[in-house]
């Protein structure tokens, strides 16, 4: 069994016996290892989305108030997620009714590091998604966390999806306020899921 995989893989990357021995080969030891990687990076994005799915599916089972939803596209990768904890919808129930959404698009390198702290887990996400967080005041006057979003694209329907979650989130109740950037899409969306809040 090992032979025949050992030979279909040599076979895969080019690798036929010949006379002189390994010393006539074409590549050197770094192109293996860069071949491997590559091959291991276009699998693991594939289940990247899977085992976040994985993941946030644990967190509901640990905790009823959890709060999740993911949209995967149809090759299998993260369209939006959105995620608040038992704790961010506590705070949110009681400070919640003016917030602050800010969206950061591909400005983050460390975007894998990002989301290794806050899953507790590690995940190779290979692609660009934008990070937003909403964040509130609480009566101390410190800053609290309400939830937060991984975005693939900053259209209307994507920003629909996430107001709609946001709503469902904190039972169907509108914000009275929302701090935003200028961002048009976010705005039609604001009007379309929430008509009574004010946005800024």
């Amino acid at each position: 069994m090992f032979v025949r995989h050992t030979v279909g893989n040599n076979d895969k990357v080019g690798i036929t016996p010949t006379s002189g021995g390994h010393c006539e080969l074409s590549f050197i030891e770094k192109d293996v290892r860069n071949y491997i990687t590559k091959e291991v990076h276009t699998v693991s994005e594939l289940d990247d989305a899977k085992k976040f799915g994985k993941y946030l599916l644990r967190m509901e089972e640990k905790n009823q108030n959890f709060f999740y939803d993911l949209e995967i596209e149809v090759d299998h990768s993260i369209k939006n997620t959105f995620r608040a904890d038992a704790r961010s919808r506590i705070a949110c129930y009681y400070f919640g009714d003016v917030v602050s959404f800010d969206i950061t698009y591909n400005t983050n390198r460390y975007f894998s590091i990002l989301v290794s702290v806050l899953c507790e887990t590690s995940f190779d996400f290979g692609y660009n998604l934008g990070f937003g967080s909403f964040v509130g005041v609480n009566h101390h006057g410190y800053f609290i966390f309400f939830g937060c979003v991984l975005m693939k694209n900053e259209d209307i329907q994507s920003f629909k999806w996430l107001f709609k979650c946001w709503l469902c989130c904190k039972g169907g109740k509108a914000l009275k306020g929302i701090l935003i950037d200028q961002c048009a899409s976010m705005q039609r969306a604001i009007e379309t899921c929430m008509p009574t809040t004010i946005y800024r």
